[in-house]
C-alpha cells in the first residue's frame, strides 16, 4: 500500500522512502518534511514501482536494503534506474551486509540514522 504524504515547505525536491518498518518510515517522513522536502510513503517495492511509473516527480529514492519481499532494496532500485534514469538513490539498512558496497547505486547509510547525517547526505547526494 502507498501512503503519500502532502508536500511540506517549499518542496525543493521530492523524496520517495520504502521501508517496511512503520514507524521508522513515518519518522523518516516527518524528517524529510520538517525541512521542507515533498514527501512519499510506501512498505514494499510494489508501492515503489506504482509511484515511480506515474506522472509524480521523484528526485531520490531513501530505500532499505532488507526488505521481507522477494525484492530488496537493490534490485528495488535497479528498477527504478530502469523507469527513472535520473532518479538519486540513497540505501539504508541495519544490517552489515558484506559485499553491498559494490552492488549500491548510491550511498549507503547504516540504521539507527542520525537525523544531521541523514540530511546532510540527502544535500550531498541531490546536489551532485
Amino acid at each position: 500500500m502507498t501512503e503519500i504524504v502532502a508536500t511540506g515547505g517549499s518542496g525543493v525536491a521530492h523524496i520517495l522512502v520504502v521501508e517496511d518498518d512503520a514507524a521508522y518510515r513515518e519518522a523518516l517522513g516527518h524528517i524529510l518534511q520538517r525541512e521542507g522536502y515533498s514527501v512519499s510513503l510506501t512498505a514494499d517495492f510494489r508501492g515503489a514501482l506504482e509511484i515511480l511509473e506515474s506522472e509524480q516527480p521523484v528526485d531520490l529514492m531513501l530505500v532499505d536494503i532488507v526488505m521481507p519481499d522477494r525484492v530488496n532494496g537493490i534490485a528495488l532500485a535497479r528498477m527504478a534506474r530502469l523507469r527513472r534514469r535520473d532518479v538519486k538513490i540513497i540505501y539504508i539498512t541495519g544490517y552489515n551486509i558484506p559485499g553491498i558496497d559494490r552492488e549500491a547505486l548510491g550511498p549507503i547509510l547504516r540504521k539507527p540514522i542520525d537525523d544531521t547525517a541523514l540530511l546532510q547526505e540527502i544535500d550531498k547526494v541531490l546536489s551532485s
